[in-house]
């Protein structure tokens, strides 16, 4: 949809006359509020539009903040906003209108700051005239290289989202594509997304997370052990971060022992850093797919199990290591470790993740082991010749042994030491066909709260099968 398709949402809006409500922006002009100032109409839609640009001037309306960019600004302004409007008008107008509020707090490009613009941008509204409210709350990165342009879509977004909420907010499977109509993903990118309230019933912001990654709306976003979305900025910003990729279906024993020595590990090596690592459970589209698709149920079985057991989750596009890499250090310069099986790191040298590169292995290498990221190896038991095999002592192909040797001796690749023996045992394939056939030895293979749930839940295709069906079995 082009600048057409953004007039005619405006315009709508206007002619809608049971929507009434406010417009505070900060940081990037009034450019949302313009474009219903522009069509026409705007004094049935618009109660009040206001911008607080001088940061005094914003500290007396909105309290003080040590963030104007942030979450909690916006919420401050959704807050204020709204107990003025309801205050003001609810008793006179509050029948037959559901009222909204608009907000936005953004920083553009500026003669003092040349890095890419971002904002958090939310509307809090009642689906139906004195309803309590729901709301939409957003991060936003703009991806132009002039102000003007970031400006202009930022109006073009926040009329996406107004329109949103008052028309597709029954289905978020449509109202999140949406957002970025009369745009692209070279322009906008939405990394956050978290819808509440009446108008959204059983909501599951991880599977808001999921469709934002999956509509291309941005290339990852993350939710931390409680379920709630988090901007990635406020989980990784200047703190270093052990990640560990997996599909999780279901999390093992081993993955657990895997992440707990490197985390040992980490301690020891970077005993230096001021922050603590972050620790992620990354997740990409490719190890959701089950026969060409992504089963939303099948993935919040994952979820819900990761955040169970405490665990920070990162749902990506990236296919390669060194993709994630790269997200990763935009926001941060501390260590990154990558925590991995043998199997993965074996697949790395025989080309399976590089073939597609113009530069190889070198290129394939190079994007990974930039300055202070390094991998933590988990060993392997080889079927074949029933010998762990680790990172330092794995024989690898002749045109690769020189390479392969230099990450190793400067420390580029590292075995996880201290694990545990019996974990070489677990394989995630055979596990699962034990859940789904009713062998009950897999409740010994897998942490407690994770089989406990598979149980209560049926996750997985797990069913409670009678004990002497199980013991007949051949």
């Amino acid at each position: 949809m082009n600048g057409a398709g953004t007039h005619h949402k405006a315009r709508q809006i206007n002619l809608d006359a049971t929507r009434h409500g406010v417009f505070a922006e900060i940081g990037a002009g009034q450019e949302v509020a313009r474009w219903f100032f522009q069509v026409g109409g705007a004094a049935a839609t618009v109660a009040k539009s206001m911008s607080a640009y001088d940061m005094d001037i914003s500290d007396a309306v909105y309290g003080p903040t040590r963030q104007y960019v942030s979450r909690s600004r916006l919420q401050a302004m959704l807050d204020h906003e709204w107990d003025l409007l309801i205050s003001r008008l609810g008793p006179k107008r509050g029948a037959a209108t559901s009222f909204f509020v608009f907000a936005d707090t953004v920083a553009t490009r500026s003669p003092g700051r040349t890095d890419k613009g971002h904002g958090w941008m939310g509307i809090r509204f009642q689906n139906v005239p004195q309803a309590p409210f729901s709301e939409i709350l957003l991060h936003v990165r703009m991806l132009d290289n002039e102000s003007v342009r970031e400006q202009e879509a930022l109006g073009t977004l926040g009329v996406n989202l107004i329109y949103g909420a008052f028309y597709q907010y029954l289905s978020p499977n449509e109202l999140i594509p949406s957002l970025l109509d009369g745009l692209s993903t070279d322009r906008i990118e939405v990394d956050t997304i978290r819808l509440s309230g009446p108008a959204f019933p059983g909501i599951d912001n991880r599977l808001m997370s999921l469709q934002l990654v999956q509509s291309n709306l941005t290339d990852a976003s993350m939710f931390n052990a409680d379920g709630e979305v988090v901007q990635a900025s406020e989980v990784l910003y200047k703190r270093p971060v052990l990640v560990q990729r997996g599909s999780f279906r279901p999390v093992t024993n081993t993955m657990i022992d895997m992440l707990e020595r490197a985390s040992d590990r980490f301690h020891q090596e970077y005993q230096v850093c001021e922050n603590s690592p972050c620790v992620v459970m990354e997740m990409s589209l490719n190890s959701l797919l089950e026969r060409n698709r992504i089963d939303h149920s099948d993935f919040l079985a994952r979820a819900h199990i990761l955040c169970a057991l405490g665990k920070t989750v990162m749902i990506t596009s990236f296919t390669h290591h060194y993709l994630l890499a790269g997200f990763l250090r935009r926001y941060t310069k501390e260590p990154i470790v990558f925590a991995l099986g043998m199997p993965n790191l074996l697949e790395f040298v025989d080309g399976k993740y590089y073939e597609d590169l113009e530069g190889g292995i070198l290129e394939y290498l190079g994007g990974i082991f930039k300055k202070n990221i390094k991998l933590y190896v988990y060993p392997f038991l080889s079927p074949e010749t029933g010998k762990i095999v680790e990172a330092s002592s794995v024989k690898v192909s002749p045109d690769k042994a020189h390479l392969y040797a230099y990450l190793l001796e400067n420390s580029l690749l590292e075995d996880i030491r201290g694990y545990n023996p019996e974990y070489l045992n677990i394989f995630p394939d055979k596990l699962l066909a034990m859940i789904q056939g009713g062998d009950p030895a897999w409740e010994s293979m897998v942490p407690e709260t994770c089989a406990r749930l598979i149980k209560e839940r049926n996750y997985f295709g797990y069913r409670a099968y009678p004990l002497a069906a199980v013991e007949a079995k051949p």
